[in-house]
């Protein structure tokens, strides 16, 4: 069963902020989306951010994998 969780990440440069809301099933679409922000002239939003966000994405992923783990194994969140 799909998980019905949203995720947060967030990004604030100055006056720009970028708030990403996704679930684990879109998390590859959001990847994806990044790099197209990055590449957009008329935008702040760099490469390097785009790497950084992806960055705290894959560890939130990570994250929620190993909760999991252990929530299977022992019934309950730690």
């Amino acid at each position: 069963m799909p998980s019905q969780d949203i995720n947060v990440t967030a990004l604030i440069k100055k006056d720009e902020k970028y708030i990403f809301l996704y679930s684990d099933e879109n998390r590859d679409a959001l990847l994806r989306v990044l790099g197209r922000l990055a590449s957009d002239p008329d935008l702040g939003f760099t490469w390097y951010d785009a790497a950084i966000v992806s960055q705290k994405i894959r560890q939130g992923a990570q994250e929620a994998e190993k909760q999991e783990k252990i929530k299977n194994r022992f019934g309950f969140y730690v």
